[in-house]
């Protein structure tokens, strides 16, 4: 199994502005107030990661200017280094989430155009000093287009050259790519080059192009890989070598739809990181998923050690 021998992790995607309707329950075209929070997949993974004792790392480019600015402020607020994220100027714009907590009929409106988290780039990949990792997430998203795309991919390269396990989340996100072939082919580009796959049923479908995106998972875990495929309310299966398991999710009333998977890929890494079993370590990310839902926000509803041991304590039986 990819063993992750420390806590260093370099996180590779988009770190935005999520705007909640206040208070919890209203509809975005009701609303009169918001909250404010840290937002994108890469920027909850790494928030994940820093609550559970990582030591995360973001890699990525943000806006020159007062959201980018909120958004380098909250990295920091929460422990993530920020020494390998770019500020860029002229039309390019953070990410910007205007988000309902709602668990029916949830409206989520995202604002990608321009979007500066594609602007990363070789010079900025030239800083990254490979010694200092243990483990690398990318989220596809990235991929998606140029300049990201290249980098994405030099920067997955140097990772496996230098030693350093290489993560892929697949985050596929249909508005980012020019259609679902593209898609596929690149995405699974990168599934080859990585160590640890991580996608839901429809992600795996994408990268398959045939609808066998569960054979396919099974596939991509030859040679010591790892692939995990997710399905929802249904729980995910692993596969790793001739070692195949089941894991169901935890039962809870959720608040929202949103933050499971950023919650899930977290927690999942810091328990290898703990030295749990991939079992074990499977099951932390999948409580951590819950707890997530059942609270106001996504980086602010990541979970602590303690509370996801006292969670899962709570709730033998429940998965």
């Amino acid at each position: 199994m990819p063993f992750v021998s420390g806590n260093r992790i370099l996180v590779v995607g988009r770190a935005g502005m999520d705007l909640y309707a206040d208070p919890p329950g209203t509809k975005v075209e009701e609303a009169t107030q918001f909250t404010s929070a840290l937002g994108g997949s890469a920027g909850n993974i790494a928030a994940a990661i820093a609550r559970l004792g990582g030591c995360p790392d973001l890699f990525t480019a943000v806006s020159d200017d007062a959201v980018g600015r909120f958004v380098l402020g909250q990295l920091q607020q929460y422990g993530i280094g920020t020494r390998l994220v770019a500020s860029v100027g002229g039309q390019h714009r953070n990410s910007l989430a205007v988000v309902e907590t709602r668990s029916e009929n949830t409206q989520n409106v995202l604002y990608r155009n321009g979007a500066a988290d594609f602007e990363v780039s070789l010079k900025q990949l030239e800083r990254v000093d490979w010694k200092a990792f243990d483990c690398v997430i990318v989220t596809g998203t990235c991929l998606a287009v140029e300049p990201s795309r290249s980098v994405t991919f030099e920067l997955m390269e140097q990772a496996r050259k230098s030693g350093v396990v290489v993560v892929l989340d697949v985050d596929y996100r249909p508005y980012s790519w020019k259609d679902v072939s593209e898609a596929g082919n690149i995405c699974g580009r990168a599934a080859e080059l990585s160590d640890i796959v991580i996608g839901n049923d429809e992600e795996f479908a994408v990268l398959d192009g045939r609808g066998q995106g569960k054979e396919l998972a099974r596939k991509l875990a030859a040679n010591g890989k790892v692939s995990i495929y997710k399905m929802g309310g249904d729980g995910s299966v692993t596969y790793h070598d001739d070692d195949t398991f089941e894991t169901g999710v935890f039962r809870v009333q959720p608040l929202k739809p949103v933050g499971a998977g950023d919650a899930f890929m977290g927690a999942f890494i810091m328990g290898l990181v703990d030295g749990l079993s991939l079992r074990e370590s499977v099951r932390r990310g999948s409580a951590n998923a819950a707890l997530v839902v059942s609270r106001v926000g996504c980086a602010p509803a990541m979970a602590t050690v303690q509370e996801i041991t006292d969670f899962i304590a709570q709730h033998k039986g429940n998965s």
